[in-house]
């Protein structure tokens, strides 16, 4: 049995480590307030621009042409990749490690290249390394000060290599934020873009009703305009619901970590209290003992 001094030194530990984890878990409270508000407020506006194209494209009766839509045998694929850029937030970045490693097996089983792997966070980062894929850019920064502007770069980035035809297909692979408990790993096309109408999506203002618009200048001049766009949101609403999912996972293995560190305090405290009374007895024994020889 341990001594009563190793076993107050390890109540001392373990609760110096549960305050650590309740600190981290106030501090993941605090910016997933922020980051929660930025997603829901963000998510409705990309919703409702991608319907918005959708339902312009649907009533141009197939005259609509972009290059970002054009189907081709999906021969070399690109993946973004979005993680944190620090650990204990439980499985959140080991998932999306591992969906990314599901993702590489299924394309090689096919016969598919990936050419460009694009980490967005410091885990995503090492993972492609090990991986074997060069990282050209450090995109940790977008985790830290997430801004439209940047993420339309990576976008665009994206686009160009589609539209060159360097890839056929461009994949996210993000978690998405449903709320401070559920946080859903998905694997999305980014290009090409899909122009049919969601209707699980669709804005219960319109009804089920076609739209009819008048265009100006032209419906191409407005498509090439309106596509892009809706790209540079997908990918920024991507990295919104990854930040806001990463401190909603970190808020719940905090929790966890301090659930088990006061129940180890409670197994400890009993210990220490068991080892200290058997320590009295002894004593006691040892004098009674004495005081009768």
């Amino acid at each position: 049995m341990a001594s009563l001094k190793e076993v107050k030194n390890r109540i001392a530990s373990v609760n110096s480590t549960r305050k650590i984890t309740s600190a981290m878990k106030m501090v993941a409270s605090s910016k997933l307030h922020h980051a929660q508000q930025a997603i829901e407020a963000m998510r409705p506006y990309e919703q409702r621009l991608s319907h918005i194209m959708s339902t312009f494209v649907e009533s141009l009766e197939g005259t609509a042409q972009t290059p970002y839509a054009s189907e081709r045998e999906v021969k070399r694929v690109a993946i973004a990749l979005f993680t944190s850029n620090s650990s204990l937030c439980g499985g959140f970045n080991a998932n999306a490690i591992k969906a990314f490693h599901r993702q590489l097996a299924h394309y090689r089983e096919q016969g598919v290249e990936v050419v460009e792997v694009v980490p967005v966070g410091k885990k995503a980062a090492d993972a492609v390394r090990k991986a074997g894929f060069p990282v050209a850019t450090d995109n940790a920064p977008l985790l830290d000060h997430p801004a439209y502007d940047p993420a339309a770069q990576l976008a665009a980035h994206f686009m160009q290599r589609y539209v060159d035809g360097e890839v056929d297909q461009v994949d996210l692979i993000y978690h998405h934020f449903k709320s401070a408990g559920s946080q859903v790993l998905l694997t999305e096309t980014l290009l090409p873009v899909a122009l049919e109408a969601d209707k699980e999506t669709e804005p219960k203002e319109t009804n089920g009703l076609a739209l009819d618009f008048i265009v100006e200048p032209s419906p191409q001049e407005v498509l090439q305009e309106l596509v892009p766009r809706s790209l540079h949101l997908k990918l920024f609403t991507a990295l919104l619901d990854s930040l806001a999912s990463e401190h909603a996972a970190r808020i719940i293995a905090m929790q966890v970590a301090t659930d088990n560190a006061d129940e180890l305090l409670r197994s400890l405290t009993l210990t220490y209290n068991k080892t200290r009374q058997q320590a009295i007895t002894a004593e006691l024994l040892d004098i009674v003992g004495g005081s009768m020889q």
